[in-house]
């Protein structure tokens, strides 16, 4: 017999070695593709072949290779300390209130007849708001000034009288009686026509009444009551409401650990210095000065309410606004001023980096008084020219090396007063800030 066995077996075995071969080669090829990147990128050779730049790190400068990598110079940004003067402000959120606000309400009964404001309008005390109906006022003011002269007819004629009783008591003519009579009745007259004087003045008073005139000098506000409308004396709407703006007043408190400065210059009577800044504390609305303290600190809280007091001439401070307000309590002058970004805080206390020579930092401790969020006043630890680093600190060690990006100087001395106490961040670069 022929064995067939092997002839059936050989397509099978065919395929399957061909199967075993490419998935060699194709493993074999992964691993080196795999293995030929990675040992590229060790030895700094490029990622690509197509002559594309070397990958770096965040910060590294693409046109000066090493720049910001590990070992190289770290880049930084550096300003100067400069002297100037340096206002001292506490700060506080503040109210602002109407010296006087007046609810303008009917004094008599009637029927208002006429409205004479518009709403908003700026009036001055003594102009004509409303008028109610005089028509009965006026009435009842000529029926008291009729009694009047018919009282006062009644008193010469008594007092005419009088004269000839005395006269005719003189020559013994008349009892003694008469006279006393008669005299009593001058008496009476007198007192009645006194009477409807008093009545008089108060129905020209009423007569006046009809006429609503503004109390003070303000603005008045929204319209409450219409003309046809009936009133009655001190109803609870007001006819207006008038706010005196001109000028007006800012409350707000500060803790009782801060009133010793200001209440001692209060005392000697300073006038001190009280800025308005708006909700968003980038722009002064008004400037005025502190008027006076409360009389006792809130025991709640733990502050002092203040007022201070605005001539509001263009009327940016409105009743009942909420603004920043700034109290000057001192200006130091002449003091070492540093930006308040370069402040850095560590476990051994304050301290800045301070540039030596052109590429070298060093860290010096530092003692810092005020600051307004931009400068700070330095107490010891730097001088005027002192050049500080102001941004690249997060990579700086004492004795690292540096590269100078930017030098923020001062301008030169006399360049203007207006400079003084300047900022390095708002002045140009490369001019140097006058002491």
């Amino acid at each position: 017999m022929v064995d067939r066995s092997h002839k059936s077996r050989s397509p099978l075995f065919s395929r399957g070695a061909i199967a075993v071969v490419l998935l060699v080669a194709i493993g074999a090829a992964a691993w080196y593709w795999t293995h030929r990147g990675a040992n590229k990128g060790a030895t700094g050779e490029p990622a690509a072949a197509n002559g594309q730049s070397h990958a770096r790190r965040p910060g590294a400068n693409p046109m000066r290779p090493g720049w910001g990598d590990a070992g190289g110079p770290t880049p930084v940004r550096v300003e100067e300390v400069v002297l100037g003067d340096f206002p001292v402000y506490l700060k506080a959120l503040g109210t602002v209130t109407a010296l006087n606000t007046v609810n303008v309400r009917p004094r008599v009964a009637g029927e208002l007849v006429k409205v004479s404001f518009r709403e908003g309008q700026a009036v001055k005390a003594g102009d004509l708001l409303a008028q109610i109906d005089p028509r009965s006022y006026r009435i009842a003011l000529e029926q008291a000034q009729g009694t009047l002269g018919e009282n006062q007819a009644q008193l010469r004629n008594a007092q005419v009288d009088l004269k000839r009783y005395r006269e005719l008591f003189a020559q013994d003519s008349i009892a003694r009686q008469t006279l006393d009579t008669q005299e009593a009745l001058v008496a009476q007259y007198q007192a009645t026509v006194k009477t409807n004087t008093a009545a008089v003045e108060d129905a020209r008073l009423n007569l006046q009444f009809t006429d609503i005139r503004a109390p003070i000098s303000g603005r008045v506000g929204l319209r409450q009551l219409d003309a046809g409308n009936l009133l009655s004396a001190n109803d609870t709407t007001a006819v207006a409401v008038v706010t005196q703006t001109q000028p007006i007043s800012v409350a707000f408190t500060l803790p009782e650990t801060q009133i010793d400065p200001v209440l001692a210059q209060y005392r000697q009577g300073r006038s001190l210095v009280v800025e308005a800044w708006d909700r968003a504390d980038r722009e002064q609305v008004a400037q005025g000065v502190l008027a006076s303290p409360d009389n006792q600190i809130d025991t709640a809280t733990g502050t002092l309410k203040f007022k201070a007091r605005f001539e509001n001439r263009d009327e940016r401070l409105f009743p009942n606004q909420f603004v920043n307000v700034r109290l000057l309590v001192d200006t130091l002058r002449q003091a070492v001023l540093a930006p308040a970004p370069a402040i850095q805080f560590g476990a051994e206390g304050t301290f800045v980096y301070v540039l030596e020579g052109a590429s070298k930092v060093r860290v010096r401790q530092v003692k810092v008084g005020p600051s307004d969020g931009q400068r700070t006043v330095i107490e010891s630890g730097l001088a005027q020219g002192d050049r500080i680093v102001l941004e690249g600190t997060d990579r700086l060690r004492d004795g690292g090396e540096v590269e100078v990006v930017k030098d923020n100087r001062a301008l030169p001395s006399g360049a203007g007063e207006q400079l003084q106490g300047t900022p390095a961040s708002e002045v140009a670069p490369g001019a140097k800030a006058g002491a």
